[in-house]
């Protein structure tokens, strides 16, 4: 017999800011970094951890207060921020994402990813390097924190 999945938990969150960034952080307990999936849209932060039923239908449990999701939340920004250029990190079982506040009303904000996995329930996704502001990926992040390893390593 299957079981159906728990009606999705609302998530909360603590939300603060700099000059330049916004930073959400929220509790996403028991999920790997891939069941976690972010839709950044101007001011709007949609949030999505999937189900993670299997360890949790053990017919022995003696308390269940919590499931490991599914979770949910939508937050509206106090300003749109700048989606593509999003860092977002899960460790610990905490979601953190560092956004960009727009520069301009024309800036399309406009983002939609999953974190990837860096270890076992370690995961990121890399928008912006530094304080440059500039695109990358969380590839060519970790191809040129490499080499420079390699370059430091040498020296």
């Amino acid at each position: 017999m299957t079981k159906t999945p728990p009606p999705a938990q609302s998530v909360p969150v603590q939300i603060h800011q700099s000059d330049a960034h916004i930073v959400l952080a929220a509790p996403m307990p028991g999920l790997e970094p891939q069941d976690i999936s972010i839709v950044i849209a101007g001011d709007k932060i949609t949030l999505h951890g999937s189900y993670r039923g299997s360890r949790q239908e053990k017919e022995d449990i003696l308390v269940a207060e919590w499931t490991i999701g599914p979770y949910t939340r939508e937050v509206v920004l106090p300003q749109p921020v700048n989606g593509p250029l999003t860092n977002a990190t899960y460790g610990n079982g905490v979601l953190v994402l560092a956004m960009p506040k727009a520069q301009e009303e024309s800036d399309d904000g406009h983002a939609e990813f999953q974190i990837e996995v860096v270890q076992a329930t370690l995961g990121q996704r890399i928008g912006h390097t530094g304080s440059e502001l500039r695109p990358t990926t969380t590839a060519e992040h970790r191809r040129r924190m490499a080499a420079a390893n390699e370059k430091q390593k040498r020296q």
